[in-house]
C-alpha cells in the first residue's frame, strides 16, 4: 500500500523565499527531525521523516512504516529501534516509542490558532538528502476534518519528507507533512498536532501491519470536498468544480474556501455577478482569504470597476505586496483606457 500511496502523491520540492529562519535556528530545530528507514517485504528499503514530539516519542506518517518488516530512526550516524507504536491508521499518524531517545522534543501549537497567509516552513529528509532540508511558504487554508483542521500550505516537500515537520515563525510544530495533491501545481497538506496529542493517550502495539487506508487515499468520491475540488480547478473544468463547490457550501456554509471555489467556477463560466457575490462571501468569512480577494480583483478588472478594484489594494497589500502591485497596474490600465 505504501508504494501505491507514494505513486499517487509524488512530491516535488519547490523552495520559496518566505519565513526563512537563520541557519543557527534551523540547525537547532534539525536536532528534533529524524530520518526513518524501513525494511519492506520485497527486500527493498523505505524512507521517511519523523519529529520528536515527546521525550521518547517520534511522530511520523503511518504510510512511512505501514506493513514494513521493521523501522529504525537514524540521526548523527546512530540508529534507534522503536519498542512499540501507537497508530491512527485512518489519520495517517503514528507515534514510535523509544527508550532513552537523546533528542529534544519540539513545542506544539494547535491548528485552530493558525491564520491564512501566515508564514511557515517545513523540515524533512527528502530522498537523496542526509540532512534536513527546509522549504518556505504560507498557510493557504485550513479545513475542518474530524474535530480538527487539515492544513494546506505552499511550503513544498518532496518524497521522503512524509512525516516531517511544519513550523510557524516561532518554531512551534503546527503540522506533520503528509500528502500532496496530484497535478503539476501541487497542494501540500499537513495533519494537525491535535491528533498527536490525542494519540498519546492510545494503547501501544508492536504490529506494523494494517489493511486501513488513510483518509486522503480513499476513492476520490469519498474524499473531503477540499480534495475533490483540486483537479477540476487545476484543469479549469468549471462545471464540475461548480457542482462540487455548491454541495460544499451546503455542507459547510461557514467555509470561506467552499465559497471561494464556487466563485472561481462562476468566474470561469463568465458568470461574473454570481462570482462577485460568492467571492465576497468568502472574504466576509475570512478577511485573510487572499485567493478570493485576487479573484475579486480579476472580476473587477474585467468589469472595469475601478472603485471595487481600488478598494481591494489595501487589504491585499497587508498579505502580499506583489499581488497588491498587480492591482495597481490594473488600475493604471483602466485609467488609461478611459
Amino acid at each position: 500500500m505504501k508504494r501505491l500511496l507514494f505513486a499517487i502523491f509524488s512530491l516535488l520540492y519547490v523552495p520559496s523565499l518566505l519565513a526563512r529562519p537563520s541557519f543557527a535556528e534551523t540547525l537547532a530545530l534539525s536536532h528534533s527531525i529524524v530520518m526513518i528507514t524501513t525494511q519492506l517485504p520485497n527486500g527493498q528499503n523505505g524512507r521517511g521523516s519523523g519529529v520528536v514530539v515527546s521525550k521518547n516519542y517520534v511522530a511520523t506518517n503511518c504510510h512511512v512504516v505501514a506493513n514494513s518488516l521493521g523501522a529504525n530512526v537514524a540521526k548523527f550516524r546512530d540508529a534507534y529501534q522503536p519498542k512499540a507504536i501507537k497508530a491512527d491508521w485512518k489519520h495517517d499518524l503514528c507515534l514510535l516509542k523509544f527508550d532513552d531517545l537523546p533528542f529534544k522534543p519540539v513545542e506544539m501549537r494547535d491548528s485552530k490558532t493558525l491564520q491564512y497567509e501566515e508564514p511557515v516552513f517545513s523540515l524533512g529528509f527528502p530522498v537523496g538528502q542526509n540532512v534536513p532540508q527546509s522549504s518556505y511558504g504560507n498557510i493557504k487554508a485550513t479545513y475542518p476534518f474530524d474535530d480538527s483542521l487539515i492544513i494546506r500550505s505552499n511550503a513544498a516537500f518532496a518524497m521522503g519528507s512524509s512525516g516531517g515537520a511544519l513550523f510557524d515563525e516561532q518554531f512551534n510544530l503546527i503540522g506533520i507533512t503528509t500528502f500532496k495533491s496530484p497535478g503539476s501545481k501541487g497542494y501540500f497538506y499537513h495533519i494537525p498536532v491535535e491528533w498527536i496529542k490525542a494519540l498519546m493517550q492510545a494503547p501501544e502495539t508492536q504490529s506494523l501491519a494494517t489493511n486501513e487506508i488513510p483518509f486522503w487515499a480513499v476513492p476520490l468520491e469519498e474524499r473531503p470536498a477540499f480534495m475533490q475540488v483540486v483537479i477540476p480547478y487545476q484543469n479549469e473544468e468549471w462545471n464540475a468544480l461548480k457542482t462540487i463547490a455548491q454541495k460544499w457550501t451546503i455542507d459547510e456554509p461557514q467555509s470561506p474556501d467552499a465559497w471561494y471555489y464556487l466563485g472561481v467556477a462562476e468566474e470561469g463560466k463568465g458568470q461574473l455577478a454570481e462570482a462577485k457575490t460568492h467571492l465576497s462571501k468568502s472574504v466576509s468569512l475570512n478577511a485573510r482569504e487572499l485567493d478570493a480577494m485576487n479573484a475579486l480583483a480579476r472580476v473587477a478588472f474585467v468589469q472595469k470597476d475601478s472603485q471595487s478594484l481600488a478598494a481591494l489594494e489595501a487589504p491585499v497589500r497587508v498579505l502580499d505586496e506583489d499581488d497588491a502591485n498587480i492591482i495597481v497596474e490594473q488600475l493604471k490600465q483602466l485609467d488609461q483606457s478611459k
